[in-house]
């Protein structure tokens, strides 16, 4: 015989009581991993409760909309997405009291008599529980029905149920408390974005052999609160979808300031490769002398495709000769290319040799200590040799002691940039060491 046991003899499978932590556990994965548990945990479920539908309801604005749905049966009596008010639902009046949440015959049960759905489906058993999310609001409810009645229904699987309810209530209150935290950011960005509300500073690159600033690096600052490094404004920009406005916005400010640059002094501007392959770098140095710009591209964002990349770029890099127009003393050449924070990780060197830049910065992570610390004195003088055999400039960043500095020398990294030669001040400060 394969009847299922009464509830008290019943003994619940001990892997039944693991979905609701398979669930849990794949909680930070993608949306699509997280849906596919959900039914399978609603398929297992119903399977064990020997009924015919399971389903996760979410109740809004007077309605219930049905969110997941697993069913046995041929035609279902729902889908994801319908819904229905709320009112006229066995969901309200499990979750006010009015309906007992395990029924094992819907046609004895007066309370229930009182719903048409009841003798239309009909409904024989029913089992449905509340998900509460911890502030103590209702989300919906989860629950299994069949059409004819289960009289094996007891405790044991009211208490899977609620389990399972429980975890799903933790799981849509996390999602939640994401979408809260994302429509937050947005409002951040945004902000951030009408008020303009940061400002350009400019850090000089030093040539030691001619005594020289050859270039400016220019690095966002921002105002608005609550107070943040750059790093993390760009990146909460690109969660919300607004890379390519607050990147783009930061370029067209720093360009503001290029005509106070020396025409021999370089600008050098940090973008990501997204604004790259999207063409947003194309539209904003339109019309600027590129021979005076370089583009750094750092090794902490990857680079999806490198030859769309290369393409792309190539047209700033390599841009073709005006029509009958006069070459002149750098006009007729392209911008260049510079890889930043070499050495601080494996992406930096994949770059290096997918791009073939004109420039590799040194990450401030290989150059701190770098006078007592072997291991990043070897590597500096293999990128040394790396850039002499490619003819590429190296440049050292993140500079603070004098120690580092002389250590550099003695590697011949002989361009560099850093507090110890000059802090990010404003153009007008700046200007003052051309």
């Amino acid at each position: 015989m394969n009847e299922k046991p009464t509830s008290d003899s019943m003994a619940v499978p001990s892997s039944l009581f693991l979905i609701p932590y398979a669930f849990l556990s794949a909680s930070s994965l993608g949306d699509g991993m997280l849906d596919e548990v959900v039914i399978d945990a609603l398929c297992a479920i119903r399977l064990h409760l020997d009924m015919e539908v399971a389903f996760i309801s979410e109740f809004s604005e007077g309605y219930r909309r049905f969110r997941y749905v697993d069913s046995a049966l041929e035609n279902s009596p729902i889908a994801v997405g319908d819904s229905g008010p709320l009112e006229e639902s066995y969901c309200q009046r499990v979750v006010d009291g009015r309906l007992p949440e395990l029924i094992q015959d819907a046609s004895q049960v007066p309370a229930a008599l009182d719903l048409a759905v009841t003798t239309a489906l009909p409904v024989g058993a029913h089992l449905s529980v509340p998900i509460r999310l911890d502030s103590g609001e209702v989300y919906g409810t989860f629950c299994c029905f069949s059409t004819r009645p289960n009289f094996t229904l007891g405790d044991r699987d009211l208490a899977i149920v609620r389990l399972f309810a429980d975890f799903t209530a933790r799981q849509i209150g996390r999602e939640f408390a994401a979408e809260r935290d994302r429509r937050e950011m947005t409002q951040r960005v945004s902000s951030v974005l009408q008020a303009e509300a940061f400002t350009v500073v400019y850090q000089p690159i030093i040539d030691l052999l001619r005594n020289r600033v050859v270039g400016v690096e220019a690095l966002t600052r921002f105002w608005s609160r609550p107070i943040r490094s750059p790093d993390i404004w760009f990146a909460e920009a690109s969660q919300v979808g607004y890379s390519e406005q607050l990147e783009i916005a930061a370029i067209a400010k720093a360009l503001d300031c290029l005509n106070a640059i020396p025409e021999d002094v370089y600008l050098s501007l940090n973008v990501s490769p997204e604004n790259i392959l999207n063409g947003a770098i194309h539209r904003v140095l339109e019309g600027i002398p590129l021979h005076r710009i370089v583009l750094e591209v750092t090794e902490h964002v990857a680079i999806p495709d490198y030859t769309q990349f290369d393409e792309q770029l190539s047209r700033l890099r390599y841009p073709p000769p005006s029509a009958g127009a006069e070459p002149s003393a750098g006009g007729d050449r392209g911008l260049r290319l510079a890889v930043d924070d070499a050495g601080a990780g494996y992406a930096s060197f994949r770059h290096i040799l997918q791009l073939n830049p004109d420039i590799i910065k040194l990450d401030i992570a290989l150059i701190r200590d770098i006078d007592t610390d072997t291991t990043r004195r070897a590597l500096t003088a293999a990128l040394v040799g790396f850039a002499r055999e490619t003819n590429s400039l190296l440049i050292a960043e993140g500079i603070e002691t004098e120690a580092e500095l002389a250590t550099l020398q003695q590697l011949a990294v002989n361009t560099v940039q850093g507090h110890l030669l000059g802090y990010p001040r404003p153009i007008d400060e700046t200007s003052a060491l051309f």
